[in-house]
């Protein structure tokens, strides 16, 4: 499938200099259909678009109502069967989107792949994540990947420790950089937009494959995310919007009582990290910055 015939939907928030980076770099792999989804931007960046790539679609947000609400008006006016969702904070290698669009082609049980990751400097990002909730999540932690890591034969069993050298069907994975079957994405009523940051492209997966729909990792193509380091202030707020993203997530996938006791303890282990990170816990949540700062929602 050529480039084409694959939608780039890029989601936007006060990132200008790296939304330009993004779009020069789709268009240097030859996309011929642009969307940047711009979420209340107040930095330039909508008028940087209109002036810099008259080419590229625009869909301008007046309230920022977060990342997959974004996302979910700009999906709505792409006519391509497929979609590559994008960070604005990604840069695209060569042949990028062509190979995502063949991939989806040749494995039509997938509603969603991912590219391999990397960090700016070129080491591995990883991508690939358990559900919440479940046996997998309480069992591929910190410790377990760091033991993984060191035994050979247990390192395909975490996916923290996986060395994504294949593809491989996986429970959900990062939503800095997916390729979407928008028949898919449709049926399911794309992004719930309860999920102001975070956790959003976690709930689409684990709703698509409730419907027997399989989310994909594939290193055909590569993707370079450009994750800033927050500051204490900021990690905090983040830390706050995950938790509350995290009980969304718990709430609408697990019934009551189990719902309740995940997230008791998923607050308590947000308190945690606050606590020995010295952050200070009543701080508000943040506000959607375009690209997501991690922490990801794992056990």
């Amino acid at each position: 499938m050529s480039a084409g015939t694959v939608s780039v939907v890029i989601v936007n928030h006060n990132t200008r200099q790296d939304l330009e980076r993004c779009i020069r770099s789709m268009l240097a792999d030859g996309t011929t259909d642009i969307i940047v989804a711009d979420a209340a931007s107040s930095d330039g960046s909508v008028a940087s678009v209109q002036r810099e790539f008259p080419q590229v679609r625009l869909n301008a947000l007046t309230v920022n109502r977060g990342f997959g609400a974004a996302a979910n008006a700009a999906i709505a006016a792409v006519r391509n069967p497929y979609v590559l969702l994008l960070n604005s904070d990604t840069l695209v290698a060569r042949g990028t989107i062509s190979a995502l669009g063949r991939y989806l082609d040749e494995h039509p049980e997938a509603a969603i792949v991912g590219p391999l990751l990397r960090e700016g400097d070129g080491r591995l990002q990883p991508s690939c994540y358990p559900f919440p909730g479940t046996l997998r999540w309480l069992l591929d932690n910190d410790v377990t990947a760091v033991l993984a890591r060191r035994i050979g034969l247990l390192r395909p069993l975490s996916l923290r420790a996986w060395t994504h050298a294949r593809p491989r069907a996986v429970p959900w994975i990062k939503g800095a950089a997916m390729a979407i079957r928008r028949s898919d994405f449709v049926a399911a009523n794309g992004f719930d937009e309860g999920y102001f940051l975070y956790c959003e492209e976690m709930d689409l997966c684990a709703r698509l494959w409730s419907r027997g729909r399989e989310t994909h990792f594939a290193p055909v193509a590569e993707v370079v995310h450009l994750r800033e380091q927050s500051t204490s202030q900021y990690g905090a707020r983040m830390m706050l919007q995950l938790c509350e993203s995290m009980e969304r997530y718990f709430r609408s996938h697990f019934g009551p009582m189990r719902a309740g006791l995940l997230c008791a303890a998923y607050r308590a282990l947000c308190g945690f990290r606050l606590v020995t990170q010295r952050f200070i816990l009543h701080q508000p949540a943040g506000t959607f910055a375009g690209h997501q700062p991690e922490p990801t929602p794992h056990a």
